[in-house]
């Protein structure tokens, strides 16, 4: 997979401000899980938001957070190590989704931000290794896009935040790339009178899909919770 999220890593913690409503979809959900099950697996877990999330909704579960990119993974390790609870509970590896080694059994699966960059191949993949680890019931909580087939996104606002003496401005909009692909360009500005104004470009790629493409893949019951969060469930036995 390649390393979409380093160049722009400095400002990941700034969009889950501006939706907090995926957050509140994640907090309810695992408080659903029995973590006795198992390890609670991050796939792509980023700088630490939702490891942070499940350590608090989950006080004694075990987290294997997955994060390929080195920026990202630093700032996970640095809050990691910095708190004795975390330290204690959650594993951290710079394996990618395709190759990652999973635990036997998994209480919970956490994929924000991942799919959509492997494809439907990759995926099924994926699916072939998690499916049997799941627990009775376990969830698989996915990220979702406003888009579900390749089309033209337009520009939309991912975050507007003051820090200090600077202002953070974010924004997104994406545009078909062939086959079920968008070609994602998000762009940066950082200004205010203490620095020279700075902006900052980045292009990836997402294949596209639904929470209902997601379920058939999977043979498991979807359910959208967000327009960008949606949940999978293992059958209970």
């Amino acid at each position: 997979m390649d390393d979409f999220y380093s160049p722009v890593a400095e400002f990941y913690d700034l969009v889950p401000r501006a939706h907090a409503e995926g957050e509140a979809a994640l907090r309810k959900i695992l408080a659903e899980v029995d973590p006795n099950a198992g390890p609670v697996v991050d796939i792509g877990a980023g700088t630490g938001r939702t490891c942070r999330i499940v350590a608090e909704v989950l006080p004694s579960a075990k987290i294997l957070a997955c994060e390929p990119a080195p920026a990202m993974r630093a700032v996970l390790t640095h809050d990691v190590v910095a708190d004795e609870d975390l330290r204690r509970r959650v594993t951290i590896v710079a394996e990618p989704a395709e190759t990652v080694v999973l635990p036997d059994s998994i209480s919970a699966l956490i994929v924000f931000g991942v799919l959509g960059h492997i494809g439907s191949d990759a995926r099924r993949s994926l699916w072939e290794r998690v499916l049997p680890r799941l627990a009775p019931g376990a969830p698989v909580l996915v990220e979702l896009l406003p888009v579900t087939r390749p089309a033209t996104l337009p520009k939309m606002e991912l975050a507007r935040e003051q820090i200090g003496e600077l202002r953070y401005e974010g924004w997104l909009e994406a545009e078909p790339a062939g086959g079920d692909l968008i070609r994602m360009t998000s762009t940066w500005q950082i200004s205010g009178d203490a620095a020279p104004t700075r902006v900052v470009h980045n292009v990836s790629e997402w294949h596209t899909f639904g929470i209902e493409d997601l379920a058939e893949e999977t043979g498991l019951a979807g359910v959208q919770l967000t327009a960008q969060t949606g949940v999978l469930r293992a059958p209970r036995h």
